[in-house]
């Protein structure tokens, strides 16, 4: 098993490293509706999320993007 296989990312680092740019509010929204991965609680005020389940995450809006037929070419 990687050393790496179930690192933590901060609400920080979901927007720094991750890319994601919603809101703490909206990620929550996200989480409570099961449209986003489920935090992990660290502490009575620190959350993380698992990079690996985040990076699933990304892949999957990726994938929807990639095989949809609604090819919205107007800007």
């Amino acid at each position: 098993m990687s050393k790496f296989k179930n690192r933590l990312v901060s609400k920080k680092e979901l927007r720094s490293v991750c890319g994601i740019p919603y809101t703490p509010q909206h990620i929550a929204r996200l989480e409570v509706s099961g449209k986003f991965p489920k935090r992990v609680q660290l502490g009575p005020n620190r959350v993380a999320w698992v990079l690996s389940e985040v990076d699933e995450w990304i892949i999957q809006r990726l994938n929807v993007r990639d095989t949809s037929n609604d090819l919205n070419t107007s800007f």
